[in-house]
C-alpha cells in the first residue's frame, strides 16, 4: 500500500498549485496546443507555513489555503509529488489574491 505525499512548508513559504494557461483568448480565439505558452501566473494555495519572525514576534501569513494568488512569471521552485507539479515560494513572491467582485 503506497502512501500519498504532501508538503508542509516552513516559515513564510507557500505551496501553490499552478492553474493551467487559458486556451481561449478574451475574443474567443482558441490557442492551439502547439503554440508557445507562457508559464501560468495564477495558482491555488494548498499549504502555508507558520509565518515569519519579525522583531521576535511570529507574524502570520496574509494568504490562506484555497486562495487564488498572482505571482511572478519565474517565482518559486518547481516540485513534483505524486505526478502533480507544485510551486514552493515565499509569501513575498506573491503579488496579490484574486477576489470575487
Amino acid at each position: 500500500m503506497s502512501k500519498s505525499k504532501k508538503i508542509r512548508p516552513l516559515s513564510d513559504r507557500v505551496v501553490v498549485e499552478p492553474r493551467g494557461a487559458e486556451t481561449k483568448t478574451a475574443g474567443g480565439i482558441v490557442i492551439p496546443d502547439t503554440a508557445d505558452k507562457d508559464k501560468p501566473i495564477q495558482g491555488t494555495v494548498i499549504a502555508i507555513g507558520n509565518g515569519k519572525y519579525v522583531e521576535g514576534k511570529l507574524q502570520p501569513l496574509q494568504v490562506k489555503i484555497g486562495d487564488i494568488v498572482l505571482f511572478g512569471k519565474y517565482a518559486g521552485t518547481n516540485v513534483k509529488l505524486d505526478d502533480t507539479e507544485f510551486l514552493v515560494m515565499r509569501e513575498e513572491d506573491i503579488m496579490g489574491v484574486v477576489e470575487e467582485a
